[in-house]
């Protein structure tokens, strides 16, 4: 074990270290209590797994400037955050110093410790964004380097009212924000009817992907228009002459517990400018303006993915 100096104070106790090119430390890990004095107050760097949930000490990592770029701390610890004062077990760093991403709880997930014994450790946070004041239990705040608010990751369960270019919407998963302060993707909580402009489109994902809410399946430009959704309840068909039309769904998957029971695969639908593209896929995009676009429900017996196959 070796002493290192760093910009916010020696580290003693180092146990691992790597290094970049030109020398500075990359990343190390401590295994005795630290202090790191740092803009947001004093910091002190995991070196110890305290319970069950946190059994592996994590490394400090920096940016080649010496700055830091992540740190897990010891114990959860409150931060001044430009959305007011955040608990936090876990942070990371923008080059310039600001905050990028904070995490309440930094759980190692595992057989044993699930996201329910995480969930059941959360508390529930307010705090201050561009629709005005939210509480729920957040898995993690992510912002800009300017500070502005970026995007909101609700545990599961969790939803927000909020007020968007579409009317008030209850959202679950996640909310993302633009650095103006627009809202720039939501996940709705219900099916909800969008005006696009090739129709009435019903938006609602039933497997909203990825762990973060910084994108989320119903997409808004800055301006408040409909950039993107995700549907299981319309097909589109497209007439590029009166004869001839081509038909775009949504698909069907067996579940994932290998039972008898259709899962609906949704259909993404994506506008950009004057077009309109289909499934995220280039090769499957149109001009609004020299097409015929049919919306059409469909008729499908499917069930919501099931992620537990007990019962």
């Amino acid at each position: 074990m070796t002493n290192t100096s760093t910009i916010y104070g020696d580290l003693s106790g180092v146990e691992f270290r790597s290094l970049f090119s030109n020398g500075k430390m990359d990343g190390c890990l401590v295994t005795q209590p630290n202090i790191l004095t740092t803009p947001y107050g004093a910091l002190v760097p995991q070196y110890e797994a305290e319970d069950m949930g946190r059994r592996t000490v994590k490394p400090i990592y920096f940016y080649k400037d010496g700055s830091l770029k992540s740190i897990a701390l010891q114990s959860q610890t409150i931060l001044e955050t430009p959305v007011g004062a955040v608990p936090a077990e876990l942070v990371t760093f923008h080059k310039n110093g600001s905050i990028k991403r904070v995490f309440p709880l930094d759980g190692k997930l595992s057989g044993f410790w699930g996201w329910k014994n995480e969930f059941a450790l959360a508390s529930e946070l307010t705090i201050k964004s561009p629709v005005g004041t939210l509480s729920a239990k957040l898995i993690g705040i992510q912002f800009y380097e300017s500070g502005a608010l970026k995007s909101l990751t609700l545990w599961p369960g969790q939803t927000l009212t909020v007020p968007t270019p579409i009317g008030e919407i209850t959202v679950r998963k996640g909310l993302a924000f633009y650095e103006s302060g627009a809202i720039r993707s939501f996940e709705p909580l219900k099916k909800i009817d969008i005006h696009t402009p090739i129709g009435i489109i019903t938006s609602y994902d039933n497997e909203p992907n990825g762990i973060h809410g910084d994108i989320n399946s119903l997409q808004l430009s800055e301006d408040g228009s409909i950039e993107a959704l995700s549907t299981v309840d319309h097909a589109v068909e497209v007439y590029l002459s009166e004869e001839s039309g081509e038909l775009f769904h949504p698909g069907v998957k067996n579940n994932v517990c290998g039972d008898e029971r259709k899962v609906s695969v949704p259909m993404k639908v994506r506008f950009d400018k004057r077009r309109v593209m289909f499934h995220d896929n280039p090769k499957l995009s149109f001009e609004i303006e020299h097409c015929r676009f049919e919306v059409i429900k469909m008729d499908m017996t499917t069930k919501e993915p099931l992620y537990s196959c007990a019962g």
